[in-house]
C-alpha cells in the first residue's frame, strides 16, 4: 500500500468511523482524543502521519526519512530501533528482529512460522504455542513476544510524531491487512496498549487505500479494485464508491505473501549457486547471510528499472568476496509462481461481488464490515439448552475450520424440535473483532460473546508486564540518551578548546606556552579517561569531567577575553 494514499485517509480517520451492514459512511463527529496520528505498521517498514493545518503531514524520523524500517536490535550497550537496527544488522544478525509482523497473533506450529523461521537469523521457540522470539540482551537472554517487538516499532513512531507536534501523543489508527484474523487484531491492539497508545481503530490496508483514492472522486458510482503486494502480507478488496459511501463488496488475500518471499527466492538461488560453485553451505554463518539479505534487497529494487544488476559483496565468507548477476528474466522465473498466486484472490474477490472485470473502473494497486442475523431452532424435542459454537475459515467441514469461541442459550421453554426460533446474529465492529450474540425470539433471553481468541492472544497480566517492561526500556534509552550527549559535550568540548590553542590566526596566537601546556595537558587526561571510561561512565561522570576541564580552561580563555585578545571559550551547550 502507498505510504501517501493511506495518510491522506487519516484526516478522515481522526472523524467517527460509522458502520451498518457492509457500508462505511464518514461522520463530522470527533472524539475528544486529542491529536490522533494514524500509523501503517508495515512488515518491512512503518510511517505515522498527523492531520495538521488541513491537510495530512507525513513525519520524517530522525534520519530524515518519512519510512522507518520495522526493525529492533539489542547490542551491548542498548536498544535500536528503525534505520540504526537495520544499518547494523549484517554485523549482529542472531539479535536483530525484523518482520515480527508475519509472527503476531499465530501459532507455533502454523506452518508459515516453521517455514519462517527458516529465513530468520535470530531464534523462534515456542512459549504455550506462541512463538516467541529469544535475544542477548547485555549478555543475558531474553524473550520477546511479537506483540513486544511490534510495541516497539510503534512506540517509536509515536516518538516520532510526539517530537513533531511538540506535546505528548495517547491515541492513533492502526492499519493491518484486511486477511488478519480475529487473534492477529487483538494482538495488534495489545501491541498498541504496550507502547502507550489506544488504539481507536483497527483499519483494513485495502480500504484505508480506497477511501485515499476515493475522496477527490465524485463522478457517480465507481467501482475499485485495491491490489496491496507488501512487505509480508497480500490483500485485494473490491469496493463501491458513490457520494461518499464506501461499500467493500469483497476482499481476499494471503496473510503470508509478500517482497520478502521474493527476497528470500533470491536469497536460496544465490546460496544454491554458491554451494554448486564453492562446495560450502553459508547458511550457517549469520554475518554472512545477513549481508546477502541486505544486498538482495537492493538488488530487487534495482531491477525496477534495469534488466539486469551484478550482486557486489566484500568479504562474503571466510574473507572471500562474492559477484553474481541477475537479471530481471531470472528474478521473474525465480518468483513466478508467487506473482500467480496473487492472481486468485482478484480472480476470487470479483466472483464473490458477482462483478465482471469489465465493470472494475479504476484498480488501485499498493473489509466486510457487518452484521448478519439467522434464525436457528432446536434439534430434539423440548430441548432446553443450545449450544453455539463459532468457527473462522472458509473449509467445507466444520472441523477442518478455527474454533473462535463458544456459548450456550439456556432457558428455552420446552418444545417440539425446530419450533424454537433462535436469532443469532453475527456483528464485525469497526476494528474487524467478532461479536455473536443468541436471542430466543419467544423469551427475549440474550447471551452473547465476543471472540477474544485467547489460544492466540496476550492475557491482561502479561500485557501490564510488558506495559512494565516498555516502560523500563523507554527510560534506558532516555539515560542512554543522555548518557551519549553528555560524553558528545565533554569530547565537543575538548575538541573546540584544542583546536583553538594551536589556531594561529586565533587563541592560540595569543595564549603563553605555559598557559597552552596546562590546557593540551588536561585535554590529554580527559581523552585518556575517555579511551579508558567511556563505555562504562554514567551522565554525571562525563559531566564531572567536563566541569575539570571547564575550570581549568574557562581562567585563562576569561583573562585573555578581559584584556581583549580573545573570544571567551564556547558554552558546552553552543557545541
Amino acid at each position: 500500500m502507498k505510504k501517501a494514499t493511506f495518510f491522506k485517509f487519516i484526516a478522515v480517520l481522526c472523524s467517527l468511523l460509522i458502520t451498518i451492514p457492509n457500508v462505511i459512511v464518514i461522520s463530522d463527529e470527533k472524539p475528544n482524543v486529542g491529536t490522533v496520528i494514524g500509523i501503517d505498521l508495515g512488515t518491512t517498514y512503518s510511517c505515522v502521519g498527523v492531520y495538521v493545518n488541513g491537510r495530512v503531514e507525513i513525519l520524517t524520523n530522525d534520519q530524515g526519512n518519512r519510512i522507518t524500517p520495522s526493525y529492533v536490535a539489542f547490542t551491548d550497550d542498548e536498544r535500536l530501533i528503525g534505520d540504526a537496527a537495520k544499518n547494523q544488522y549484517s554485523n549482529n544478525p542472531q539479535n536483530t528482529i525484523f518482520d515480527s509482523k508475519r509472527l503476531i497473533g499465530r501459532r507455533f506450529s502454523d506452518k508459515e512460522v516453521q517455514q519462517d523461521i527458516k529465513h530468520f537469523p535470530f531464534k523462534v521457540i515456542d512459549k504455550d504455542g506462541k512463538p516467541v522470539i529469544q535475544v542477548t540482551v547485555k549478555g543475558e537472554e531474553r524473550i520477546f513476544t511479537p506483540e513486544e517487538i511490534s510495541a516497539m516499532i510503534l512506540g517509536k513512531m509515536k516518538e516520532i510524531a510526539e517530537s513533531y507536534l511538540g506535546k505528548k501523543v495517547t491515541h492513533a489508527v492502526v492499519t493491518v491487512p484486511a486477511y488478519f484474523n480475529d487473534a492477529q487484531r487483538q494482538a495488534t491492539k495489545d501491541a498498541g496498549v504496550i507502547a502507550g497508545l489506544n488504539v481507536l481503530r483497527i483499519v483494513n490496508e485495502p480500504t484505508a487505500a480506497a477511501i485515499a483514492y476515493g475522496l477527490d472522486k465524485s463522478d457517480g458510482e465507481r467501482q475499485i479494485l485495491v491490489y496491496d503486494l507488501g512487505g509480508g502480507t497480500f490483500d485485494v478488496s473490491l469496493l463501491s464508491i458513490d457520494d461518499g459511501v464506501f461499500e467493500v463488496l469483497a476482499t481476499a488475500g494471503d496473510t503470508h505473501l509478500g517482497g520478502e518471499d521474493f527476497d528470500n527466492r533470491v536469497i536460496d538461488h544465490f546460496v544454491k549457486l554458491y554451494k554448486k560453485k564453492n562446495k560450502i553451505d553459508v547458511t550457517q554463518d549469520l554475518k554472512a547471510m545477513g549481508k546477502l539479505k541486505r544486498e538482495v534487497e537492493k538488488v530487487k529494487r534495482t531491477l525496477s528499472s534495469q534488466m539486469s544488476t551484478r550482486v557486489e559483496i566484500e568479504s562474503f565468507y571466510d574473507g572471500k568476496d562474492f559477484s553474481e548477476t541477475l537479471t530481471r528474466a531470472k528474478f521473474e522465473e525465480l518468483n513466478n509462481d508467487l506473482f500467480r498466486k496473487t492472481l486468485k484472490p482478484v480472480e476470487q474477490v470479483l466472483k464473490d461481488a458477482n462483478i465482471d472485470k469489465k465493470d472494475v473502473h479504476d484498480i488501485v494497486l499498493f473489509v466486510l464490515l457487518h452484521s448478519k442475523s439467522q434464525i436457528f431452532s432446536t434439534a430434539a424435542d423440548n430441548q432446553p439448552t443450545v449450544l453455539i459454537q463459532v468457527y473462522e475459515g472458509e473449509r467445507f467441514m466444520t472441523k477442518e475450520n478455527n474454533l473462535l469461541g463458544k456459548f450456550e442459550l439456556t432457558g428455552i421453554p420446552p418444545a417440539p424440535r425446530g419450533i424454537p426460533q433462535i436469532e443469532v446474529t453475527f456483528e464485525i465492529d469497526t476494528n474487524g473483532i467478532v461479536k455473536v450474540s443468541a436471542a430466543d425470539k419467544s423469551t427475549g433471553k440474550t447471551e452473547s460473546i465476543t471472540i477474544i481468541n485467547d489460544k492466540g492472544r496476550l492475557s491482561q497480566e502479561e500485557i501490564n508486564r510488558m506495559v512494565e517492561e516498555a516502560e523500563q526500556f523507554a527510560e534506558e534509552d532516555k539515560i542512554q540518551k543522555e548518557r551519549i550527549e553528555a560524553k558528545h559535550q565533554l569530547e565537543n568540548f575538548a575538541y573546540t578548546i584544542k583546536s583553538q590553542i594551536f589556531d594561529d590566526r586565533g587563541l592560540g596566537k595569543k595564549i603563553s606556552d605555559d598557559d597552552r601546556k596546562i590546557i593540551k595537558d588536561s585535554i590529554k587526561t580527559v581523552e585518556d579517561w575517555l579511551n579508558n571510561h567511556s563505555n562504562s561512565a554514567i551522565k554525571e561522570d562525563f559531566d564531572e569531567k567536563r566541569e575539570e576541564l571547564q575550570s581549568i580552561v574557562n581562567p585563562i580563555t576569561t583573562k585573555l577575553h578581559a584584556d581583549g585578545q580573545a573570544p571567551p571559550p564556547p558554552r558546552h551547550e553552543d557545541l
